[in-house]
């Protein structure tokens, strides 16, 4: 059925999918994805773009109206929006949908939800929904990681791609990842500061005040420092430090930490969208390297991120074993979790001579001040890969796809027009 929405017709399509590609007679999950057309071009024959979202676990954008980077792609494309297995509407993983596996079971089934599965789900969706020509993909943060495996897997599949922020390391392992990770993150804390600076003691009275209270969050769990230094994970969006600035602004109730303020905090740092973000370490097992934790014991090597620390560093988008026991959401995948750390056999998701005699053409932007993606590994990407063509820019923050005219400069890129 086809909907319309302000400038836009959006249609969904729901495909059964091996859970294990190499296993086409084993069981099968659902994947979803919505198609996005101008409702002045629906019967149009349109080049398709597929929409790799950010993430791990991040669902396609729910469109409301043909504006921001949607409603310029769609002047001339057909644009699918793919929920990548395992979130929105695609065979969700949560602790239900797991529901009497053992651990052992939970983490052979996660084992299927990485790039190289995403990949051979898309084609999947070029073969059945977009007519099986070679289509563009336009890959957002993650979506950048998922490029870099389309582009070893299935070129054939690709007519061009663009990058937002997602060049990732082909050779980098977690605790290169983190090692790099951790400075930047600090940067971004000093920058806040600076702008903010008498935040600096309503952080450490928040945080004293957690370490010598039980302060409940609304679903029961309790609100530890460690946990509410999670929300500085926004700090590389470019909303970030207001976020956080306006949310401590709320933080009291008299002498008690304020429902509004632990309402907020539990909706940021609970992953109701299951625990494949909080996994997000996976992306980066190589063969013969398990990550073990590499977020973990990259902190316990910086002291200026201890929580005694003067000023208290909030810790950004980096994951940590005790996020599964300490947050509802996640404890159902606690033993899966370290089995996962643990792994050494995982397949390559880059094949860098495949990369290097790459052909299909690829614009990128690369987020000089990029928080979340290190722009020095995003660079040696670009030069080891064939015919990308980086932009370079400090204008824009991580999420420059949604709050400026990005894509306009990376369609032009593919184009030749500039």
């Amino acid at each position: 059925m086809t909907i319309r929405i302000p400038g836009l017709a959006l249609t969904d399509h729901t495909l059964q999918v091996p859970l294990d590609h190499s296993d086409p007679d084993g069981p099968t999950i659902e994947v979803f994805a919505r198609e996005a057309v101008a409702v002045d071009k629906v019967g149009d024959e349109l080049p398709w773009l597929v929409f790799l979202q950010g993430g791990p676990g991040g669902e396609s954008p729910r469109p409301m109206r043909a504006d921001g980077w949607l409603g310029h792609v769609t002047k001339t494309h057909r644009v699918l929006l793919l929920d990548q297995r395992g979130c929105g509407r695609s065979t969700p993983l949560t602790a239900r949908s797991t529901a009497g596996l053992s651990a052992e079971q939970i983490a052979a089934y996660l084992r299927h939800f990485r790039a190289d599965s995403i990949v051979a789900d898309a084609e999947i969706f070029r073969e059945q929904v977009a007519g099986g020509k070679p289509w563009t993909t336009l890959g957002q943060s993650y979506g950048g990681f998922i490029t870099l495996t389309y582009l070893s897997q299935a070129p054939d599949g690709l007519a061009g791609c663009m990058v937002t922020g997602g060049l990732s390391g082909i050779d980098a392992g977690a605790a290169d990842v983190y090692a790099r990770t951790f400075p930047r993150i600090a940067r971004k804390n000093a920058a806040y500061y600076e702008r903010y600076p008498d935040d600096v003691a309503a952080v450490r009275r928040i945080v004293d005040h957690l370490a010598a209270h039980e302060v409940l969050l609304p679903d029961g769990s309790r609100l530890t420092p460690e946990r509410f230094r999670l929300i500085g994970s926004i700090f590389g969006m470019s909303y970030g430090f207001e976020h956080v600035h306006w949310l401590l602004d709320t933080a009291w109730d008299g002498a008690e930490i304020s429902d509004r303020f632990r309402q907020a905090v539990m909706a940021e740092t609970s992953y109701p969208n299951g625990p494949i973000h909080a996994l997000q370490e996976y992306c980066y097992g190589a063969p013969g390297v398990p990550t073990g934790w590499a977020a973990d014991k990259e902190l316990a090597s910086r002291p200026e991120f201890a929580a005694d620390a003067d000023p208290v560093l909030f810790t950004g988008e980096t994951m940590f074993r005790w996020m599964f026991d300490q947050i509802p959401l996640l404890r159902p995948f606690a033993e899966a979790a370290d089995i996962l750390a643990a792994v050494d056999d995982w397949p390559a998701l880059y094949d860098a001579r495949r990369l290097a005699d790459n052909t299909v053409p690829v614009a990128a932007a690369v987020y000089f001040d990029d928080m979340y993606v290190d722009a020095d590994l995003s660079l040696d990407t670009a030069r080891r890969v064939g015919n990308v063509r980086p932009w370079v820019t400090n204008e824009y923050e991580h999420d420059g796809l949604r709050s400026g005219p990005v894509v306009e400069r990376l369609m032009d890129m593919l184009a030749g027009k500039v």
